[in-house]
C-alpha cells in the first residue's frame, strides 16, 4: 500500500468495491440516507431485469431469513423479486443419515409467517440495481478493477486498472470471500479448509416439496434439498450436497439419470424419484474469518470479512447484517459530524459485527466435525441430540431464532431507509 500524492477533492463519502447482493445493499442504505456514494463493480454491466428469474431457475440460491426480508423490503426491492422468484417454506426437516435423528422445525412454532426464503441470487442482485438507479448519490460503475489501494490524512484512494483515481473518506470492501482490496489493505485472514466441497444444482422430485426445507446429515457431509416455487409448482428444488472433493468429482461426472438416483437414495427416497434438470457444479468450501474488520478509512462487509461453510445457510443474512449496521454508524456519524472514516466510529460497526459471526462461525463448524465423525459413540451422541431438541421446547426455540434471524433484529436506523425516510 503506497501514499496518495497529490490527491484531488473527492464529491464520494464512501466508495465500495464490489457490486454483489452485500455491496448493493450497503449502496442502497447509503443512498437513501442521502451519503454521496460511488459503487466500483468489475462486472462489465447490470444484470438484464427483464431475464432474471424467468425460465429455469439458477443454480446460486440463498436461504434469506425474515430479518433480511425487512431489510429489503424497506429498500422497495422485496417486491419486484415477489414478482418474480421467491420460494417460501414454512417448515424444516434435519436428520441424521446414519442413525435415526430427526428434529422437524415449523414457522408456526417460531411465531412467525415463514421460516426463510429460497431465492435466486440474481434475483436479489436485479432488485437492488434497479433500487440503485433510482438514486441520484450512488454512482455505479461497471468494469471497474482496483489496482492499488492508497491512503493519506484525509482518506483512501483506489486507483483503477484503467488509471482513473477516485478517493474517499471511507473505502469498504465488499469484493468476495478472495477480496483483492483485504490483501492490499494489509489485513490478514485465518483460513480453515473444511476439507469438503459443494455439489449446486436444481432437481425435479416426482412427489411436491410441500414450503419443506430437508437436510440430511450424511457421513461425507451435509445434503440439503432447497424448496422452490416454479411457475406455482412445488416440484424443484434447488440441491447443496457437501461432500469430500472425491466424492464430489464423481458426483459431478454421473449422468443426470444416475445422480438424481443418488440423490434420491440419499434423501431415503422422501420426496421419490429425482430428474436433475440442469448441469452439476462442484465448488470448494474454506471458511475464513478476517483478523478485523476495520482500519482508519476502510472496512470490510460480507464474504471479505468472513465466508462460512453452507450448512445453515446464513452466509448472505450475515453479509446483510453487516450491512445494515455499517450504514447505521455511519448515518448515526454523520448526524454528529463524523467522518465516514472515522476510526472509533468503524470500531463500533467492527464491535458489534464481529462477535455475532465468529459465534456463526464456530456453531457451524461444530456442526460440521460432529456430524462428519464416525464414532459410534458420536453418533448416538448426536442422534439422542437431535431427538431431544425435538422435545425440548426452549432449546427448540432457541434454534429456531437462529435459523430466522431473530436473535439480532434489524438495526433500527436502517429500518426507516424507504422512499419515506429518504425524503
Amino acid at each position: 500500500m503506497t501514499t496518495a500524492q497529490g490527491r484531488a477533492s473527492s464529491p464520494f463519502e464512501v466508495i465500495i468495491v464490489g457490486g454483489g447482493m452485500v455491496g448493493a445493499a450497503l449502496a442502497c442504505l447509503l443512498g437513501r440516507a442521502g451519503l454521496e456514494v460511488a459503487l466500483l463493480d468489475a462486472r462489465q454491466g447490470p444484470l438484464d431485469r427483464d431475464v432474471v428469474g424467468q425460465g429455469s431457475p439458477s443454480m446460486r440460491v440463498s436461504a434469506l431469513t425474515p430479518v433480511s426480508r425487512q431489510l429489503l423490503e424497506g429498500l422497495d426491492a422485496w417486491a419486484w423479486m415477489a414478482s418474480r422468484r421467491v420460494s417460501p417454506y414454512r417448515f424444516m426437516q434435519v436428520w441424521d443419515g446414519e442413525g435415526s435423528g430427526e428434529v422437524n422445525f415449523s414457522a408456526e412454532q417460531a411465531g412467525v409467517s415463514v421460516l426463510g426464503h429460497i431465492v435466486e441470487n440474481d434475483v436479489i442482485l436485479a432488485a437492488l440495481e434497479a433500487c440503485l438507479a433510482e438514486l441520484p448519490s450512488v454512482q455505479v460503475r461497471f468494469g471497474a478493477r482496483v489496482a492499488e489501494l492508497e491512503s493519506d490524512d484525509a482518506g483512501r484512494t483506489v486507483r483503477l486498472e484503467d488509471g482513473s483515481r477516485l478517493s474517499a473518506p471511507l473505502v469498504v470492501a465488499a469484493d468476495g470471500a478472495r477480496s483483492p482490496l483485504r490483501a492490499m489493505a494489509g489485513i490478514d485472514v485465518c483460513s480453515r479448509d473444511t476439507g469438503q466441497v459443494a455439489v449446486v444444482t436444481t432437481v425435479r422430485p416426482c412427489l411436491a416439496h410441500g414450503g419443506v426445507a430437508r437436510q440430511v446429515f450424511l457421513s461425507t457431509g451435509p445434503l440439503a434439498f432447497l424448496p422452490l416455487y416454479i411457475e406455482g409448482g412445488e416440484r424443484h428444488c434447488s440441491i447443496v450436497w457437501s461432500t469430500t472433493p472425491e466424492e464430489a468429482e464423481r458426483l459431478v461426472a454421473l449422468p443426470r439419470e444416475a445422480l438424481g438416483g443418488e440423490l434420491a437414495a440419499a434423501i431415503d427416497h422422501r420426496l421419490g424419484e429425482v430428474t436433475v434438470t440442469d448441469r452439476a457444479l462442484a465448488v470448494p468450501l474454506t471458511q475464513r474469518h478476517a483478523e478485523r474488520y476495520v482500519l482508519p478509512g476502510f472496512a470490510l462487509v460480507g464474504d471479505a470479512a468472513h465466508s462460512i461453510h453452507p450448512l445453515a445457510g446464513q452466509g448472505v443474512n450475515l453479509g446483510l447484517m453487516d450491512a445494515a449496521v455499517l450504514a447505521e454508524e455511519l448515518v448515526t456519524g454523520r448526524r454528529r459530524g463524523l467522518s465516514p472514516g472515522d476510526v472509533a466510529l468503524l470500531g463500533r460497526y467492527a464491535r458489534r459485527r464481529r462477535g455475532d459471526n465468529a459465534v456463526m462461525l464456530a456453531l457451524m463448524d461444530g456442526f460440521r466435525l460432529l456430524f462428519g465423525a464416525r464414532h459410534p459413540v458420536l453418533t448416538l451422541a448426536r442422534n439422542l441430540g437431535l431427538s431431544g431438541v425435538d422435545r425440548l421446547g426452549p432449546l427448540k426455540q432457541l434454534l429456531m431464532q437462529q435459523a430466522t434471524g431473530h436473535r439480532g433484529r434489524l438495526p433500527a436506523a436502517c429500518r426507516p431507509f424507504s422512499r419515506r425516510a429518504a425524503r
